[in-house]
C-alpha cells in the first residue's frame, strides 16, 4: 500500500472545490475516579450520584491530580508516537454554563502532556495516508444539562462534571469523509488497544469536534466552521459532507463564511448554527493557581512504554509477515484486539490463509449479522479451528463446512464428533465419485455437446454431480474426473 497524496475534490456549479478536516476528539479516560477527585467516574447512575464537593465547586475546595489519568494520557501519547512533555501546565478556561459549577474548565493550553504525533490510516485496500497529531491535552468534562423532565426548568446533572477526558487534536490533514471516517475508527482501536478509553461513542465516551473548511484546489486555506459534538462515525462523515456542501454553494453565491459553531442535525441531514467561534482570548486562559506544573521524568515514561500491548500497526505488520496474509486480511484482523487474539488461537499450527478466510468471511459475518461482538461468539476458537483441520484434510468440503458450522453455532459440540455422528465426510472414494459423474453424463448427452463447445459449462455438471451425492463428493476429484470425461 503506498502513501498517496489526496486529490479528492468536490465538483462545484464553478469547479473543483478542495474539503480540508481537522478533528478534536474528545476520549473519556478509562478511569475509576474523576480527574481532580475521588468520585466514580462509572457511566449512568441516579442523577448527581457521582459527585464530590470538588466536583460540586463548593467554596475551598482544592483539586488533587489522579496519577492514574496521566498514566493514561502518556501511554496514549505513547501510542500515537508522539512527544511526551515532562513538564505540562493546567489552565483554566473560564467561560460560563449552567453544568459548569466552577465557571471554568480546568484544562490545558499552551503546555500540553503530549505534542506532535502521527496516525497511519488505511482509508481503503489501496489508500494509507498520514494524519499529523497536533497535541494530547487532559481536562476535565462538563455536566448534563437536562431539558426534557420538565416543561418550564432544566434540571443539571454533574455526574460528568470532572470526569477525565482526552482531547486528541489533529492537524488539517483530512481531504475527504471517507478519510475522516478512517481516522476516527483508527484511533478508536488505538485508544482500545492501549486501554485508555473504551471508545464507546453511544454513552459519550468518544465523541467528535469536527472543523472543515473548502477552497479552490492550491489556494490557502478557507474559513472553517467547527461541528460540535458528533457522536458517531457515520454522523462524522454526513456532517462533513453537509456542511463542505453548505459552505461551497454560499462562495459560489458570491458569499462569505462565517467562522462559527455549528450543530449537525442526522434527521435533517443539515448543520445549523450555534454560536460564533470563540477564540483562545475569550476564555481567558491563565494557569490554575490551585495545581503546580505537572511534572515526572524520561524514566516514568519509559516504564509505561515497557508495559504497551503489541498495537494495531505492529500487530498487523506482524501478520503479514509470520502468516502471510494479505495486508487487507491483516488490516481488518486487527481492528479489535479481542478479535486479532481469536485470529491467532484460531491460526495457531494450521493453515493460517484459510483461518483468516473462515474467521473474517464466515464468522465475523454472522457476528455482524447477529449484533454480536467476538467475545459473545456461540462458536470458540478451538471450534473454529476443527472445522479448518477437517477442510484441510480433506474430511468435509467447504460447503460441508458451512453447514457444520452452522450446527456449532446453533447447537455446540465438537466438530470432528458432529461429522461423525451425522455422517457429514465428504467422499473421497473415486470410484463411488466415478459413478455419479458418469449417472450425470449419461442423462444429459446435450449438456455434454455443449459443454465440449463451452467450457464454462463443467460448472453445470459438478453442480449436478454435489447434487447427486448429497454435497459430500470431494470437488476436486469432480473437478478432474469431469475435464477427464468431458475432454476440456
Amino acid at each position: 500500500m503506498s502513501q498517496q497524496a489526496s486529490a479528492k475534490y468536490l465538483k462545484g456549479a464553478t469547479g473543483d472545490w478542495e474539503i480540508v478536516i481537522g478533528m478534536e476528539i474528545h476520549a473519556q479516560v478509562t478511569s475509576k475516579a474523576k480527574l481532580f477527585s475521588g468520585a466514580s467516574a462509572e457511566y449512568g447512575g441516579a442523577p448527581n450520584d457521582h459527585v464530590s464537593l470538588v466536583d460540586a465547586a463548593m467554596p475551598g475546595m482544592l483539586p488533587v491530580i489522579n496519577e492514574e489519568c496521566v498514566r493514561q494520557a502518556v501511554r496514549t501519547g505513547l501510542g500515537l508516537e508522539a512527544q511526551i512533555n515532562l513538564r505540562s501546565i493546567f489552565d483554566r478556561k473560564n467561560y460560563f454554563y449552567p453544568d459548569l459549577p466552577q465557571g471554568y474548565q480546568i484544562s490545558q493550553y499552551k503546555y500540553p502532556i503530549v505534542g506532535e504525533g502521527v496516525v497511519i490510516v488505511d482509508v481503503s485496500p489501496t489508500e494509507r495516508i498520514s494524519v499529523g497529531i497536533e497535541r494530547l491535552h487532559l481536562e476535565q468534562d462538563a455536566g448534563k444539562s437536562l431539558h426534557d423532565l420538565s416543561p418550564t426548568e432544566s434540571h443539571v446533572d454533574l455526574n460528568r462534571s470532572g470526569v477525565a477526558l482526552m482531547e486528541i487534536v489533529s492537524k488539517p490533514d483530512m481531504h475527504s469523509a471517507e478519510e475522516a471516517r478512517a481516522y476516527v475508527s483508527k484511533l478508536r482501536t488505538i485508544l482500545r488497544y492501549i486501554g485508555s478509553c473504551d471508545g464507546n461513542m453511544e454513552q459519550g465516551s468518544l465523541r467528535a469536534d469536527v472543523n472543515v473548511s473548502v477552497r479552490r484546489p492550491g489556494e490557502k486555506l478557507g474559513t472553517r466552521c467547527e461541528i460540535k459534538n458528533v457522536n458517531s462515525i457515520r454522523f462524522i462523515g454526513q456532517a462533513i459532507e453537509v456542511e463542505a456542501r453548505r459552505q461551497i454553494g454560499i462562495l459560489e453565491d458570491g458569499g462569505e463564511i462565517a467562522q462559527e459553531t455549528r450543530l449537525f442535525d442526522p434527521g435533517k441531514g443539515e448543520t445549523r448554527s450555534m454560536r460564533s467561534k470563540e477564540e483562545a482570548h475569550d476564555y481567558r486562559y491563565f494557569p490554575d493557581p490551585d495545581l503546580l506544573p505537572l511534572e515526572f521524568d524520561q524514566a516514568y515514561v519509559d516504564g509505561l512504554k515497557g508495559q504497551l500491548p503489541e498495537l494495531p500497526d505492529a500487530k498487523r505488520a506482524r501478520f503479514i509477515e509470520q502468516y502471510a496474509l494479505p495486508p487487507y486480511d491483516a488490516g481488518v484482523l486487527v481492528m479489535e484486539r479481542a478479535s486479532a487474539d481469536f485470529f491467532e488461537q484460531t491460526a495457531k499450527g494450521r493453515d493460517a490463509k484459510l483461518a483468516a478466510n473462515w474467521v473474517i468471511n464466515e464468522l465475523f459475518g454472522r457476528l455482524n449479522k447477529e449484533g454480536f461482538d467476538v467475545a459473545q461468539s456461540p462458536v470458540s476458537a478451538a471450534a473454529l479451528g476443527a472445522i479448518v483441520d477437517l477442510i484441510s484434510s480433506n474430511i468435509i468440503s467447504g460447503k460441508i463446512a458451512k453447514d457444520l458450522f452452522e450446527i456449532v453455532w446453533s447447537e455446540g459440540g465438537d466438530p470432528a464428533q458432529i461429522v461423525e455422528a451425522r455422517g457429514m465426510k465428504q467422499v473421497t472414494d473415486t470410484g463411488a465419485i466415478e459413478a455419479a459423474v458418469d449417472a450425470v453424463i449419461a442423462a444429459n448427452p446435450d449438456k455434454v455437446e455443449q459443454a465440449r463447445a463451452k467450457p464454462t459449462m463443467l460448472g453445470w455438471f459438478v453442480g449436478q454431480v454435489m447434487k447427486q451425492t448429497g454435497g459430500k463428493a470431494n470437488p476436486q476429484t469432480v473437478n478432474d474426473l469431469l475435464k477427464r470425461k468431458l475432454d476440456v
